[in-house]
């Protein structure tokens, strides 16, 4: 057996309802002037205001930054963080989707160490000391609350991340009562994201371990088990609180076994277009599924297994591996996501420009079981078309 190290968020709370535990919480972690991030969304759909609610009944005053942008870019961080110094804040609360979960990580390490944004870039260059955190998610795809990596937009088409074990939150906070209301598409996209964690997390080429192998197959199957429920059906607190652990079980895996191809496709998307990100991932997902097929038959044939019935199932296993990437290609239908990139409005002409913007993820492509080049990229990219 290789040799591999798994880490994890300190503490993971599932609870429907736990938010009412926000002010013991953060008692414990010796907090008693949290700096909430979160965006105006959330802001306006008064969540924030229930938390700021129920800190003021524990005692603690609540300093709130409420301007999280999607990938946020560098301004965004900088405010938060001279917003936690100036109010001299003593820990950090990060309430939301991936990009305010994002934000609230580096603001509990900039205000904790007083390291400088551009000098953390990079893998392990942050050193800390960071601030008490406690991340609580809004949606369930990002795994953001167990991942030590944040996401910032350095221009108008690039971004770069932070990667550190600092960035590990000190409670993660599951409550599904904060997922209600949440738009079916945003819901299908977010649950198509923490899917992709999974399967990919399985096939990682370098640092796929039994742990993360577990996590993956658990994600994988309450995700596919609930993700049309929660879309369909959004007041389905059961199946809204199974996403949410999948997402969080996604999360883990992929901390430890990075994702691949699918993420370094997805993110020119992302970057050119602005299409969120869990549906720049279901637009390429299939395909590329397909190109790797040959190189990760049988984990994808025991992924099968989890999404596919019984008695549906080929008995071939490069028949099964097949079955994976046409599960993904009905599922994205009945979600009602857009099927290609011509839907998603993305201009044929791109497509070789995008290929060579894909081949420059490469701490992503490291990762992928098949070597995949730059035709491969673009014929990847023309499948999806």
């Amino acid at each position: 057996m290789d040799n591999f190290t798994f880490n994890t968020s300190r503490s993971i709370i599932s609870e429907v309802g736990g938010l009412q535990r926000i002010g013991a919480i953060c008692q414990r972690l010796g907090v008693r002037r949290p700096l909430l991030v979160t965006d105006p969304g959330i802001q306006q759909l008064g969540m924030a205001d229930r938390l700021e609610s129920l800190l003021g009944a524990a005692g603690l005053a609540c300093v709130t930054f409420a301007d999280v942008a999607v990938d946020p870019p560098e301004q965004v961080i900088t405010a938060a963080r001279d917003l936690a110094l100036a109010a001299r804040v003593d820990g950090v609360i990060g309430l939301g989707g991936g990009s305010s979960l994002d934000t609230a990580k580096l603001v509990a390490l900039l205000a904790g160490s007083g390291e400088a944004l551009q000098a953390v870039y990079g893998v392990d260059q942050a050193h800390g000391p960071r601030l008490p955190l406690v991340l609580v998610p809004t949606t369930a795809g990002t795994g953001s609350e167990v991942t030590a990596v944040a996401i910032v937009t350095t221009g108008e088409t690039t971004k770069t991340g932070v990667v550190s074990d600092t960035l590990y939150p000190d409670v993660a906070l599951l409550d599904a009562q904060l997922t209600l209301g949440l738009p079916p598409a945003i819901t299908a996209m977010t649950g198509v994201d923490a899917m992709v964690h999974a399967v990919e997390a399985y096939t990682s080429a370098l640092r796929k371990n039994p742990y993360s192998d577990l996590l993956a197959r658990e994600a994988l199957r309450l995700l596919g088990g609930n993700i049309r429920r929660a879309t369909h059906e959004g007041e389905d607190l059961p199946a809204r609180q199974a996403m949410l652990l999948g997402a969080c079980l996604a999360g883990q895996a992929f901390a430890n076994a990075p994702v691949a191809a699918v993420h370094a496709l997805a993110y020119p998307l992302g970057g050119n277009y602005h299409i969120p990100h869990g549906l720049s991932n279901s637009l390429v997902l299939p395909h590329v599924l397909r190109f790797n097929a040959q190189a990760a038959a049988n984990e994808y044939a025991e992924l099968a297994q989890l999404l596919v019935p019984r008695k549906m199932l080929a008995q071939d296993t490069l028949a099964r591996a097949a079955q994976l990437a046409d599960y993904f290609v009905e599922l994205i239908d009945d979600l009602s996501l857009p099927a290609n990139l011509a839907a998603a409005k993305v201009p044929e002409a791109d497509l070789p420009r995008l290929a060579l913007e894909a081949l420059q993820q490469q701490r992503l492509l490291v990762n992928n079981p098949r070597l995949l080049e730059v035709a491969d990229a673009l014929a990847i990219y023309r499948a999806a078309y």
